[in-house]
């Protein structure tokens, strides 16, 4: 994944992307400025369905936009070492925030919701940091 500037402020680096209709942005402040105006997903984006796990009826399935923004397994296996991420997930409040988000009927507005939070942006600057060192 390339660098790119945050698409909001036009300044820094961007460290994210909007789940909703992917535009880089490198902070929250940036991300609840865009927010400001509800966004679309783009409809030139071709999605893969991408499983993992079992194969069984009751697995999730996720769209993936760009086959390389899959995580590969070095990747996988730092956040799982990480004794950082692995002490976050303990919070309790961190557990419901991405129970919420895999429960939801519509998980990217769960997300938008969740990325609000400082525990949970947080956590996902400290997933981030691990697999981009």
């Amino acid at each position: 994944m390339g660098t790119k500037k945050c698409e909001v402020c036009e300044e820094a680096q961007s460290k994210y992307k909007c789940p909703t209709c992917l535009i880089p942005y490198c902070s929250l402040a940036c991300f609840k400025k865009h927010k400001e105006i509800p966004c679309t997903k783009p409809e030139s984006i071709q999605e893969e369905k991408v499983y993992s796990g079992s194969g069984t009826d009751d697995e999730k399935s996720c769209y993936v936009d760009e086959q390389n923004e899959v995580l590969q397994e070095l990747q996988l296996q730092s956040i799982a070492a990480s004794n950082e991420i692995r002490y976050s997930v303990k919070d309790k409040k961190l557990q419901k925030l991405i129970y919420d988000i895999d429960s939801s009927a519509d998980p990217e507005n769960e997300l938008d919701n969740a990325m609000e939070d400082e525990t949970f942006r947080l956590f996902t600057e400290k997933i981030l940091s691990t697999i981009n060192p």
